[in-house]
């Protein structure tokens, strides 16, 4: 099932959307972290930034074969091994992982998904005591340059009611990462 579509553009266009040293600074990922997962990894923009930062592995799932297989490219061009890729429908199917697993969840522009609640609570279910969340949208606004449509774009506070009743604490609230998204890191 894949979460309401907002449009995967080239990817030569996409990367110029997010300071992704930036965004992976502020949401404190670091080489503390063991297990990361990325759920909706598209073509790894965040999951090999991050690969080279933790001192584990990075679970990137994807629903689209396309994706994994861009991905996967990638991983073989740069010889990085700590990334195993899972084609997947998450949102409908789980990721497949056991209890308290994970150290930090990635949910980058997927939370206007029909079905924000279930990843969450995914999320939540794999993510160890006090493991993280990072998450990160679209602005609020409808001059940015993508994202999904503003009938189901979500808002800061919206995200953050949805993490709080999701029985997630929040640490740091709507981080500005401009020019385009904003972020929330929170923790099980």
């Amino acid at each position: 099932m894949k979460a309401r579509e907002s449009g995967m553009p080239e990817e030569e266009t996409w990367s110029e959307f997010f300071d992704v040293e930036k965004i992976l600074d502020e949401l404190e990922v670091n080489n503390e972290i063991e297990k990361l997962a990325d759920l909706g990894s598209g073509y790894g923009t965040f999951a090999i930034p991050a690969a080279k930062r933790i001192k584990g592995k990075v679970l990137a799932f994807d629903i689209e074969n396309e994706m994994i297989g861009k991905l996967n490219s990638k991983l073989l061009k740069e010889n990085l091994q700590n990334v195993a890729l899972i084609n997947k429908d998450f949102i409908k199917d789980g990721t497949g992982l056991g209890n308290e697993e994970i150290d930090f969840v990635f949910l980058f522009n997927i939370l206007h998904a029909e079905e924000s609640a279930n990843i969450l609570k995914e999320a939540c279910r794999i993510l160890k005591k006090n493991g993280r969340l990072g998450v990160i949208h679209w602005n609020y606004d409808s001059s940015t340059p993508r994202g999904p449509a503003m009938e189901i774009r979500p808002k800061p506070e919206d995200l953050e009611s949805l993490l709080i009743n999701a029985e997630f604490s929040i640490l740091k609230h709507n981080i500005n990462l401009q020019p385009y998204h904003y972020g929330i890191l929170a923790q099980k």
